[in-house]
């Protein structure tokens, strides 16, 4: 298992009657940019949020970085663990959600210094010191005082990439993080994304910019109804689809 960052094995997640993923099997490596695609509804946020125990799975196995996610094995039995332990590994994978979830009342280098002066317990000077390197990272060092308020959608979905590298993860989750956006201002955060997979960052994203799952991914999922309909490389699976409901899916977003 140690040789990938991600592997799901028969996952399973309802919300009372209704059955989001239907058994889903997924290898990500180390290194690797997989892009998930599909119709709204057919459960690609919802296997985000199983990765990093948001939601908790009802059957199968989630594994990061060779360790079960939210479980310890024992004999043939999983025990969930407690939630301080949980809350500790969630630490090593970043999180991107559409909405960008800044605290509007801190500034933006006082957003991303947050969690790894509360969670970390790094020194206040030490990690405003590392906000202010992420925050140039993104494109944004101009705007380290400045308030969500005052920052458009895509400088505020910047910080909040900025947010979530401070805890160092070893895993970036995206969920759709450009679909809140304005057209104009998608090419900034994707930039951003584009040099982190160029960095090495193993990321799972969940869009609909078919030329960035094109350009940057190294695999590329379509999900439907709860299961995976097809994998494999993003250009074979965007220029050759084999199955007809991914045809029928990239003949509308293409």
């Amino acid at each position: 298992m140690t040789e990938l960052m991600v592997k799901a094995e028969g996952v399973h997640k309802s919300f009372g009657r209704v059955e989001v993923l239907k058994g889903i099997d997924l290898e990500v490596r180390p290194g690797e940019v997989m892009c998930v695609i599909g119709p709204s509804g057919s459960g690609k946020s919802t296997l985000l949020r199983c990765v990093n125990h948001l939601e908790k799975i009802n059957a199968g196995r989630l594994w990061v970085d060779g360790e079960l996610v939210g479980y310890r094995q024992k004999g043939d039995k999983l025990h969930e663990l407690p939630d301080k332990e949980v809350a500790r590994k969630r630490r090593e994978i970043g999180m991107v959600f559409q909405r960008f979830n800044l605290f509007p009342h801190m500034t933006s280098v006082e957003n991303v210094m947050e969690a790894p002066v509360q969670v970390r317990r790094e020194p206040k000077a030490q990690a405003r010191e590392r906000a202010l390197e992420l925050l140039a990272q993104v494109g944004l060092a101009e705007k380290a005082s400045a308030y969500p308020g005052q920052l458009s959608g895509g400088q505020q979905q910047r910080v909040a990439i900025a947010r979530a590298l401070a805890m160092r993860p070893k895993l970036m989750l995206f969920d759709e993080p450009t679909s809140a956006l304005d057209p104009e201002l998608v090419g900034d955060v994707l930039a951003v994304m584009r040099q982190l997979a160029a960095d090495g960052m193993t990321m799972v994203v969940v869009t609909h910019e078919m030329g960035f799952a094109r350009e940057v991914g190294d695999s590329l999922v379509f999900m439907d109804g709860g299961v995976v309909v097809e994998q494999g490389s993003p250009r074979e699976v965007i220029a050759a689809p084999r199955h007809e409901r991914t045809r029928s899916f990239l003949a509308k977003v293409l």
